[in-house]
């Protein structure tokens, strides 16, 4: 740094990070916003010191072993919470036949409670298992009120209503789920497997855990992908949010089974290598409160910002005061609580975009002016908050990752928080899926701006990782529609039989899903990313059961036996997604820190020829043009073999390229390449030529 910026951080008291100079090697744009990535990293640095000294990082973020109901090793129970604004609290349940004050809280300082039941006489505990419980609130006003503790580790909804009550989960040893495969290492080529565990079968109802462990794990290890991102598995008391109105954030949801069939699940897909990720909502809280953690001591503010600053407009949800101690300990520990007793690997942060603005990123289109990220529109309390989870995440899980769901594109959001960053490992590519869209909702085929496209898919920032996609879950909601609906809706249940003719719709469809899928997963980023079911071009969007569909699950469900049926043109996608996973896996495009060479992108021709990976890629969008002897340009020198042909018979392609064939360079330079050789791209096709060792 210059000597009036050494200056003036001295004058201001701000830290520099330890390693700032690498973010500002890397984008010296930054430059001019040193002194304010100083000053958030000083906030985070102080917050850091303050819980080290006060009661150690460790000790701090395992809070959820004294917090909340837990049995001790003497098998004596101890309670602990926190609700400042409490005149009284006191547990009931089953245990105590439901009295309301039998059993009540001693005040401790800082707004805490606590209570200790002793074991029975013979040793045992008091509580049994599987007992029903409730936390009793005696509010400022004097109201007796029942609540779940925000720690409670599972929870089931009532007899009597669909509320959920808290339950005393303590399964003796014998029932206890022991894991039993080492957890593996981190994926430098991450294909991500988006997932639901509810909608996971074919049938009508809600799919377990056991089930997901029996059916899925193998199905997705089959598919070529090496990690799965399991969403709504902490509890939310309203199924058709799909996960995300979380009520309870230590329990995982009862409704796909018990918290030791979930441990299953996780040891089921390590055993298979496959890396789990969870989706985290730390951006907000559903606003239930008879079982949620919405004013959980009577008042607006405990766990929450009052005021406005509390409320989600659009989501009609709660926001965290990233500020309060209790806040901070609560969700580190959540950060923790799932690598650490659930063995899971890492996460998909939600909603980041809505944490790192006041304005929640509502109505906001950002132009990508550094001023939009620097200015006073951005929350730096969430920005250290989202710093210390990252922290306590990889300094105590080193083969941990995370990701951030961010549609405004921070600066810094995926560089490490020693050089200034946030901290996460992978940020979401959503401007590609909504490129897709846009493309294929208002544009004719003839219409394509490649170029856009290419820039589309290109646009990242360097040295910050990018998990490409073409559609995740928010696409294939009702409402919205998934690209295969996009390309083929009119007729996807009519003459998807491979007995029926094969129409032009169809065959556009087919042809322009896969090829589709292979530019994002080529060209997009250092990951990709799949939604459940859309690898195979799934008819039917989804919709949870609900009011306003009778309840029904028939779009709850994921059709996996459309695949199964050979007499189906469902296979053919299929076949292609899975193939692509491992043309990847040989060839390593994702992990080779090689973000691609474009070397052609041509407007009437609608090709594109990239390289990356020593892997040639040859794009055709063409809806009627076919080209022999095609030129396009190839950084190294040999002979070149096609890995990967959309047009394959296997891929319901019409086999009009030769694999015998062997593509030789010649030494004419072309498209800003030294080398070049000549192709037949026929319309609507992708290959990739590997070289030939």
């Amino acid at each position: 740094m210059d000597g009036d910026t050494i200056r003036e951080l001295k004058v201001k008291g701000y830290v520099e990070p330890p390693k700032l100079s690498n973010l500002l090697k890397l984008d010296p744009y930054l430059s001019q916003h040193k002194l304010e990535i100083c000053r958030r990293y000083t906030e985070f640095d102080k917050r850091l010191k303050e819980i080290e000294s006060n009661e150690g990082l460790a000790k701090f973020t395992r809070s959820y072993k004294n917090f909340g109901v837990n049995v001790r090793e003497d098998n004596s129970v101890y309670c602990k919470e926190w609700a400042p604004n409490a005149e009284a609290v006191f547990l009931r349940g089953d245990f105590n036949g439901w009295n309301r004050v039998s059993h009540p809280y001693k005040k401790l300082d800082f707004g805490k409670w606590e209570l200790t039941i002793p074991p029975k006489e013979d040793g045992s505990c008091a509580i049994a298992h599987n007992s029903r419980l409730k936390v009793v609130i005696l509010t400022k006003v004097g109201e007796m009120v029942d609540r779940n503790s925000p720690w409670a580790r599972y929870v089931l909804p009532s007899d009597q209503s669909t509320i959920f009550d808290q339950i005393f989960y303590n399964p003796p040893e014998s029932e206890r789920y022991i894991f039993k495969y080492p957890k593996p290492q981190k994926p430098e080529n991450l294909k991500i497997y988006e997932c639901h565990v509810g909608i996971s079968s074919p049938e009508y109802k809600v799919a377990s855990y056991d089930y997901f462990a029996d059916n899925m794990i193998r199905r997705i290890k089959n598919q070529g992908y090496n990690a799965i991102q399991v969403m709504a598995i902490m509890e939310h008391a309203y199924y058709a949010s799909f996960g995300y109105q979380v009520t309870s954030f230590f329990a995982p949801s009862s409704r796909f089974g018990t918290p030791d069939a979930f441990k299953r699940l996780v040891d089921e897909a390590h055993k298979e290598g496959i890396f789990v990720l969870l989706d985290v909502i730390h951006s907000h809280a559903c606003k239930n409160v008879a079982d949620g953690l919405n004013q959980f001591d009577g008042s607006n503010g405990c766990f929450m910002h009052d005021g406005p600053r509390g409320e989600h407009s659009l989501w009609d949800s709660r926001l965290f005061d990233y500020t309060q101690w209790e806040t901070l300990r609560f969700l580190l520990s959540n950060s923790r609580y799932w690598l650490e007793e659930y063995n899971v690997d890492g996460y998909r942060f939600d909603a980041i975009t809505s944490m790192l603005y006041h304005t929640h990123g509502i109505g906001h289109g950002f132009s990508g002016d550094y001023n939009e990220y620097f200015g006073m529109n951005t929350d730096t309390e969430s920005i250290t908050y989202l710093q210390l989870a990252n922290y306590v995440i990889h300094e105590n899980f080193p083969n941990a990752l995370t990701i951030a769901e961010d549609v405004s594109g921070m600066p810094a959001l995926c560089r490490p928080v020693s050089e200034g960053g946030v901290g996460f490992d992978y940020r979401l590519g959503m401007a590609i899926p909504d490129k897709w869209i846009k493309v294929l909702k208002e544009e004719r085929d003839e219409d394509w701006n490649i170029g856009d496209i290419v820039h589309t898919l290109t646009n990242r920032r360097w040295m910050e990782k990018t998990v490409a996609y073409v559609e995740s879950h928010d696409q294939a909601l009702v409402g919205d529609k998934t690209i295969a609906f996009w390309l083929m809706d009119k007729e996807m249940y009519d003459f998807m039989s491979c007995l029926s003719p094969l129409t032009q719709i169809i065959d556009r469809g087919l042809s322009l899903h896969k090829i589709i899928r292979l530019l994002t997963h080529g060209l997009g980023g250092e990951a990709w990313l799949n939604f459940i079911g859309n690898e195979f071009g799934h008819p039917e969007w989804l919709d949870f059961p609900r009011e306003g569909n009778n309840s029904s699950y028939h779009y709850a469900r994921r059709q996996f036996n459309l695949v199964e049926d050979q007499l189906l043109r469902y296979r053919f996608l299929n076949n292609f997604d899975r193939a692509m996973n491992l043309t990847e896996e040989k060839f390593n495009w994702l992990g080779s820190g090689d973000s691609g060479y474009v070397s052609w992108k041509h407007e009437d021709d609608k090709t594109i020829v990239f390289e990356r990976a020593k892997c040639v890629f040859v794009f055709n969008f063409h809806s009627t043009k076919s080209f022999p002897d095609y030129r396009i340009g190839v950084g190294n020198p040999g002979k070149y073999k096609i890995v990967l042909d959309s047009d394959e018979e296997q891929f319901g392609g019409h086999n009009r390229l030769d694999h015998n064939v062997e593509y030789f360079t010649s030494p004419e330079s072309y498209g800003g390449r030294y080398h070049s050789m000549l192709v037949y791209i026929p319309n609507r096709v992708a290959f990739v030529l590997a070289p030939v060792e």
